[in-house]
């Protein structure tokens, strides 16, 4: 079964720093792009951060560009998300999802692939 399990939600101070992971199962990154995206109550879904498995290439909205870094590990087929200087807007649920073949600007915008579920940050004041 094919899967992606997010973790490593929390709640932390403006300021502060949380990592959060993307766990795939059933299938490995070759040729996938996987995202981060959020929702904020009341909020559209946003795409933060996309990479490409094959080419490395990134894609980051313009509301966490030089704060969040996202990286994989193909040895662990995980896909982390480092979150730095951390804001009160960037309180979301955040999830990850994959799509095959497609650049990190095409899974970040369209949103469309398979999603796993979400994990919550809380970033107070």
């Amino acid at each position: 079964e094919v899967q992606l399990q997010a973790s490593g939600g929390g709640s932390v101070q403006a300021g502060g720093s949380l990592r959060l992971s993307c766990a795939a199962s059933g299938f490995t990154f070759d040729d996938y792009v996987i995202g981060w995206f959020r929702q904020a109550p009341g909020k559209e879904r946003e795409g933060v951060s996309c990479i490409s498995d094959f080419t490395g290439s990134t894609f980051y909205s313009d509301s966490v560009k030089g704060r969040f870094a996202i990286s994989f590990d193909n040895a662990k087929n995980t896909v982390y998300l480092q979150m730095n200087s951390l804001k009160p807007e960037d309180t979301a649920v955040y999830y990850c999802a994959a799509r095959e073949r497609v650049s990190p600007d095409s899974l970040c915008i369209t949103q469309s692939g398979f999603w796993g579920q979400g994990t919550l940050v809380t970033v107070s004041s």
